[in-house]
């Protein structure tokens, strides 16, 4: 256990600032949460500006699910909670490319604001599909 200036010798508090201090420098976790802040301003121009309110919270909902489910994953108390998490935030990430397509099909962003998301949204998919694709069910394959 580790001793601190306020007395604090409990193991489960040592072991959680030492699981939060990994959090902060997690690629996948830093990305996921920077992409959900870029769907909160793009909900916001859509319903704002574009008076978009149906692919708006679709996206709304999917894109800041990922980043929700990969923090939860880190949290998980098992491999395969960890594994289901992981594979929960990869079928958000497909979704949200999904939406992301329709809304620009819909004439509703620009080429280069398309371009710029689904760039983000793409390399998610592909740090999730490599973190999952090294698991089955919590266990090395």
């Amino acid at each position: 256990m580790r001793n601190s200036e306020f007395g604090i010798t409990n193991e489960k508090f040592c072991i959680s600032i030492i699981i939060e201090e990994q959090q902060m420098s997690n690629p996948v976790l830093e990305k996921s949460k920077a992409f959900a802040l870029q769907t909160i301003k793009l909900y916001k121009y859509l319903a704002e500006e574009k008076h978009e309110y149906i692919l708006s919270k679709q996206i709304l909902r999917s894109g800041t699910s990922i980043g929700a489910n990969i923090r939860e994953a880190t949290r998980g108390q098992t491999a395969p909670m960890f594994y289901s998490k992981m594979n929960i935030s990869l079928g958000e990430a497909e979704e949200t490319a999904y939406w992301l397509e329709l809304i620009y099909e819909s004439d509703y962003i620009s080429k280069n604001q398309f371009e710029s998301l689904y760039t983000d949204i793409d390399e998610l998919i592909k740090l999730l599909v490599a973190i999952t694709k090294n698991q089955k069910g919590g266990q090395n394959v």
